[in-house]
């Protein structure tokens, strides 16, 4: 029976990189579902993503293609499509994108286990509890931060966690924590053209009679809110919308905005190009 499988690679872009992947897996009797490429004219990397099926077992093609990733200096990865990682949601008390996640994994539409749900409230307890993932209630105080964090990362490494994703999650990680899992924890935030920091941004919103508001999920990094993007979702909003409609918005693209890059994350779709990535849909 095939086995469907993803590689994706990254490297110095020169001529003979897609004949060389295609050839090697051709000379393997692999049948190539999907394939897309991107060379960036900037950076001068060339990136791959490739779906196939092989008759090859996963270890063996990834033994055997080591020689190939050596010659052309790849960063790579090879995953199975069936494989169902473990992800990590951390929240605080809005429960909104939390919600989206936890129904759109039982549901089957992220390929991936929700293996626990972290919170420095309990607000979503009820919730989480409801969908039969375990919930872990670790307060953060500015006393118990870094015994906070290493809970969580033992959770982290306790129950193999593969991605961790923060659905509104109000409190800054620690450059220890972002560096220990880099590229591999997503977190959303509200985005406004101009854009308003600090507590209550939809009431500045309303004040400066914004017409635009959206949300961004990128990948975190010790830069508090400006790890590579991953998706983006906007929507016009007018003199009518007060305080209050413009958050009831924004939460909608919230949840939008992140069920998809966490989607796209668990596809191996996203690929880092320093601090861009490059997507592939």
């Amino acid at each position: 029976m095939a086995l469907e499988l993803v590689l994706t690679l990254s490297c110095p872009d020169r001529p003979g990189i897609v004949h060389a992947v295609s050839g090697f897996l051709a000379a393997r009797a692999c049948n190539i579902l999907d394939s897309q490429q991107y060379g960036s004219p900037v950076t001068s990397t060339f990136f791959l993503r490739v779906h196939f099926d092989s008759p090859v077992d996963e270890g063996s093609l990834h033994a055997e293609f080591v020689e190939v990733a050596a010659s052309f200096a790849m960063t790579w990865e090879l995953h199975a499509s069936a494989h169902r990682p473990n992800v990590l949601v951390m929240v605080s008390r809005e429960g909104h994108c939390l919600n989206d996640l936890l129904y759109r994994w039982r549901a089957g539409y992220l390929p991936c286990t929700i293996a626990a749900v972290v919170s420095n409230h309990r607000d979503l307890e009820p919730l989480t509890t409801s969908y039969d993932v375990p919930f872990h209630h670790v307060p953060v105080t500015k006393e118990t931060r870094g015994q906070q964090e290493r809970r969580l990362l033992a959770l982290v490494d306790d129950l193999s966690m593969e991605l961790v994703v923060l659905a509104r999650y109000m409190q800054i990680l620690s450059p220890a924590v972002c560096d220990a899992m880099p590229g591999r924890i997503i977190n959303i935030h509200h985005s406004f053209l101009p854009s308003f920091r600090g507590s209550r941004p939809y009431e500045q919103a309303y004040v400066r009679g914004v017409k635009l508001i959206g949300a961004t999920a990128h990948y975190v990094t010790a830069d508090l809110d400006e790890g590579p993007i991953i998706e983006q979702e906007v929507a016009r909003v007018g003199h009518a919308h007060n305080a209050a409609a413009l958050a009831a918005v924004g939460r909608d693209l919230e949840c939008v905005a992140l069920a998809r890059a966490v989607g796209w994350h668990l596809e191996h779709r996203v690929l880092l190009d320093g601090q861009r990535t490059v997507v592939f849909g």
